[in-house]
């Protein structure tokens, strides 16, 4: 996906959650701020985009998101149950009504036999207690699995509205 493609992708979602009168939050790990980034890209998304976590180490995970030491132990950061974590701390600490979620593996290194590179969870997360996550694996070099997640991310919070 271009970044034309994203700043539309992005301009759609801000129509959307405009609509509603809802905020968004963010928290990211393998994509580093590239959702905040796109999202605020957007002239006017401070009415829709409410706030985004870069919690890139466990650490900050912990501290920010309150995602337990326990998950990150016996799941690791790269999780379903990290994910869903992120995401419901991510509304816990805005004032945002939806939430995502990424953690992954961008590479060129750091991937597993279990968690090989370009591996992404994701989680979607509404305040009224519906939560969604998926999975993906991402081909490419660390640009293009970081591109696709963004993607991914954005279309997911869409997806939210059709369980609202």
């Amino acid at each position: 996906m271009s970044d034309d493609e994203l700043i539309d992708l992005a301009a759609q979602l801000g129509r959307t959650l405009q609509a509603r009168e809802w905020k968004l939050v963010s928290a990211e790990s393998c994509t580093g701020g590239w959702v905040a980034k796109v999202l605020t890209d957007i002239a006017g998304s401070s009415t829709w985009f409410e706030r985004g976590f870069v919690t890139y180490s466990d650490a900050a995970k912990q501290e920010l998101l309150e995602v337990r030491a326990a998950t990150l132990k016996d799941f690791g950061a790269v999780s379903e149950q990290t994910a869903r974590e992120m995401a419901r701390g991510a509304l816990a600490h805005s004032q945002a009504d939806v939430a995502l979620a990424i953690t992954g593996i961008a590479g060129p290194g750091g991937g597993t036999p279990d968690k090989p590179v370009g591996l992404v969870w994701f989680a979607w997360a509404r305040r009224s207690g519906t939560l969604r996550v998926a999975q993906q694996q991402f081909s490419g070099d660390r640009e293009a699995v970081r591109r696709q997640a963004v993607a991914a991310a954005l279309q997911g919070v869409l997806g939210v509205f059709n369980d609202a």
